[in-house]
């Protein structure tokens, strides 16, 4: 606020976060975010010195005294309990491969001071595998995070140059880092919608674990008890719980998950996004229930064009089945971005004199796009919890050649043939890209030892019964290749909107 003062500028807006904007030196970004939202948002005020009180800037001063009196007592302690915990758990716990198999950690911390001082001890402890992103750096490391933290790029460009990524609210949103199923909130933040917002970086389709695991450092009984930090956000979590059906405990055992119907609960008024939006929604459908009865009643498949100048060309749809469900923005050159909620419900949002316009010609090709990409992750997570690159090769064509060889084998039993003749029949039609992978790889380990032959087919049998195949009965022609229980997990398109933009 000083700083701001001493420009001669202050900026008030409530749904935007001026304190990390102005801390980081980021005010050009700053003014341009104000711009864009001051048409919509009657909060927004940009104000001089001359508008204030002539004693709010001495008052403000005396505050910064006080703080920076505590600030350097502060600087007198050196022992740090919180940091050293950290440090212990860190290979016990946070990076055990029984619950961290790709051994990758996230760190998130309120702050660019806090993600510094965490970097800066672990680099004291030897460590080179830790990547910091903030605010100042998080553009020119995008590459650097997709390729050791992303686990939907093609396999063959995993890199593990980093195992753990320290950052701030940056990577809240808008960023996969899946290939890490273990988060710890190494500060609790006071809107939880962020502790959602964290979870689900690695809570995405083609994760590679079974189970996510969230680590959180809690305040003192000292502070939590000044404070209440704690117990807010337990408060306000449940209230996530109870009114929009969220099923997974976030941030403590108390949590009681349930699913209830969205407008069954009384939920606390409060400015979080995502209860902001569910308030909006209750006073629609209390102050409108016969409309609210017909947009609820719509059939599936929902859609409608927009007239947007800057996103033309694209669609946004709402892709679910009985266990997941997702958000993908398919921009006008085939690129897909997969969206949270909140970043969503602000681009489905519309003012009723609103007209809708005809849906572009790539509409429906978007959405089936869309639908598509979601299946094929579904079906990879089902068949080895991989995300790879399903393109035909010569690799294709040697794993192809070399399980031929099995088939001439005169101890070979009949059902023993069959999943080697299915198998064939799935790296024939791409089904499962990592099978090919793991029968070459058998066959140039095969050539360095010279394994037996039976031992060679006991490993390519323990092989192909990774993988979920349903083999016909010997009679039949040709064995099928199915995911086992895909069909009951079939994505359904829910809603989608196209934009255009006609002179």
């Amino acid at each position: 606020m000083i700083n701001m003062f001493e420009k001669g500028t202050i900026y008030i807006a409530p749904n935007i976060n001026v304190k990390e904007y102005i801390v980081e030196g980021r005010e050009d970004e700053l003014i341009q975010k104000i711009a864009e939202a001051q048409l919509t948002d009657p909060t927004i005020e940009v104000c001089t010195p001359d508008d204030f009180e002539p004693i709010f800037l001495e008052e403000l001063r005396k505050d910064y005294a006080i703080v920076e009196d505590l600030n350097n007592q502060w600087k007198l302690v050196t022992e740090d309990p919180k940091i050293d915990e950290f440090i212990d758990k860190l290979d016990s716990e946070f990076l055990n491969k029984e619950i961290n198999p790709q051994q990758k950690l996230v760190v998130f911390s309120e702050s660019k001071e806090t993600t510094n001082y965490i970097t800066n001890s672990l680099k004291k402890q030897g460590r080179t595998d830790v990547l910091e992103v903030n605010a100042s750096n998080r553009h020119r490391l995008r590459e650097t995070i997709k390729v050791n933290f992303d686990a939907n790029i093609p396999r063959e460009q995993y890199q593990s140059d980093f195992s753990i990524i320290i950052c701030t609210e940056v990577l809240a949103e808008g960023v996969n880092l899946h290939r890490s199923n273990v988060i710890v909130n190494y500060d609790t933040p006071w809107n939880s919608t962020r502790l959602m917002q964290r979870i689900g970086r690695v809570n995405r389709i083609g994760s590679v674990a079974p189970n996510i695991h969230i680590f959180n450092f809690y305040p003192t009984a000292k502070v939590n008890n000044d404070i209440e930090l704690e117990k807010k956000a337990i408060m306000k979590l449940q209230a996530f719980h109870s009114a929009l059906g969220e099923d997974s405990e976030i941030f403590s055992p108390d949590e009681e998950i349930q699913s209830f119907g969205l407008f069954e609960k009384n939920v606390d008024e409060d400015k979080d996004e995502r209860l902001a939006y569910l308030m909006e929604l209750r006073k629609f459908k209390s102050e409108n229930p016969q409309e609210f009865r017909r947009i609820r009643n719509l059939p599936l498949k929902a859609r409608v064009g927009r007239k947007d100048r800057t996103n033309k060309g694209s669609t946004i749809c709402f892709i679910r089945n009985n266990k997941r469900d997702a958000f993908y923005w398919v921009k006008e050159n085939e690129e897909l971005e997969e969206m949270g909620f909140v970043e969503v419900a602000k681009e489905f949002r519309a003012d009723v004199p609103e007209q809708g316009i005809s849906l572009h010609d790539n509409h429906h090709s978007q959405v089936a796009f869309a639908s598509s990409y979601f299946e094929d992750k579904l079906q990879e997570e089902m068949a080895s919890n991989q995300v790879v690159d399903t393109t035909q090769g010569p690799n294709e064509r040697r794993a192809l050649v070399y399980l031929d060889g099995f088939l001439s084998f005169s101890f070979v039993s009949e059902p023993e043939k069959l999943k080697i003749k299915a198998a064939k029949a799935a790296i024939k039609l791409a089904k499962f890209q990592k099978l090919q992978r793991e029968v070459n790889a058998l066959k140039r380990n095969d050539k360095k030892t010279m394994i037996k032959s039976v031992e060679l087919l006991d490993a390519v049998i323990k092989i192909i019964d990774k993988y979920p195949i349903d083999i016909e009965d010997e009679e039949t022609s040709t064995p099928i290749v199915t995911v086992k229980s895909f069909e009951k997990m079939k994505p359904e398109i829910i809603i989608s909107e196209s934009y255009s933009y006609n002179k």
